[in-house]
């Protein structure tokens, strides 16, 4: 049951990225830290592109 079969990586979903609804009475600490990172990452995306 441990091992992966090569084919696995094939049943993978293709997206790069997914959007999923944040529910911060469900949120832990490493949570909080994400989101608080990407608002940070998203500042400067917009800064770098003049937005």
């Amino acid at each position: 049951m441990g091992k992966r079969n090569k084919s696995d990586k094939h049943q993978l979903p293709l997206a790069k990225a997914e959007d999923v609804e944040f529910a911060a009475e469900r949120a832990d600490q490493d949570d909080l830290e994400a989101l608080r990172r990407s608002e940070e990452a998203e500042r400067r995306a917009q800064q770098y592109e003049g937005t």
